[in-house]
């Protein structure tokens, strides 16, 4: 099977060694690039819990000066791994989605206890922060990277993609979705796929690409990758 991730590397390298050891062909198309943003320097002391949205926001953090223990929310499985390896102690892990997330902080975290960090990139697909204010948290966002969406697809990519179109797309948000269709347009590659299954992480993503023509859409949380290859 010929599967396509679109992950930056760093956060692909696990899947492609997985997906190839099971003798499947994979491709790596990075539909983003992120890119650190400089943020004056944070006290986190005035924080009692801190919000992670993306593993992204935990690697281009300037970790030194946070309490390990402080309480940490994640929303998946890729983030909680993160702040694990990172050495965060007091962690709150939900199902891959900020809707789960929410409820989970809902949950575990009175809003009397103090203060929040929202650590997130600048482009996001639900405004977390506000629907905890309105909940009576304190919330302060921080923005520490971007996402810069690849415009150029390289000669040898197009050709192999061409000769052997995946049978899988992995899609992992609204923004890389975006940033898919409008490459699929440039490229004119709008009628290659309809022998392939896009999976996409959350309905805004499968929504920015319901106008081309896919065998199947499906939706899925980080880790599921694998089980998705036998529900095709």
């Amino acid at each position: 099977m010929h599967i396509l991730l679109t992950r930056p590397l760093d956060d692909s390298k696990e899947l492609i060694l997985k997906f190839t050891s099971m003798k499947h062909k994979v491709s790596h198309l990075p539909l983003l690039q992120i890119k650190k943003i400089e943020t004056q320097e944070i006290d986190f002391s005035q924080f009692k819990g801190v919000i992670f949205t993306s593993a992204n926001s935990l690697k281009n953090l300037n970790i030194s000066k946070i309490d390990k223990k402080i309480i940490c929310f994640c929303v998946g499985l890729a983030t909680e791994s993160k702040a694990k390896e990172l050495g965060f102690q007091n962690i709150f892990c939900a199902e891959g989605n900020v809707n789960n997330l929410k409820e989970l902080i809902l949950q575990n975290f009175d809003p009397k206890i103090g203060p929040m960090a929202y650590i997130s990139g600048e482009i996001v697909s639900y405004n977390l922060d506000q629907d905890l204010i309105s909940e009576n948290y304190v919330i302060k966002r921080i923005i520490n990277y971007t996402a810069i969406p690849n415009e150029n697809l390289s000669d040898d990519f197009l050709k192999d993609i061409k000769s052997s179109v995946p049978e899988i797309v992995y899609i992992y948000s609204e923004n890389s979705a975006k940033t898919f269709f409008t490459l699929i347009k440039k490229y004119n590659l709008d009628n290659i796929w309809m022998e392939t299954n896009l999976m996409c992480m959350g309905e805004k993503a499968s929504s920015a690409l319901n106008d081309i023509k896919w065998k199947k859409i499906f939706l899925f949380n980080p880790g599921e990758e694998e089980f998705l290859l036998y529900k095709i």
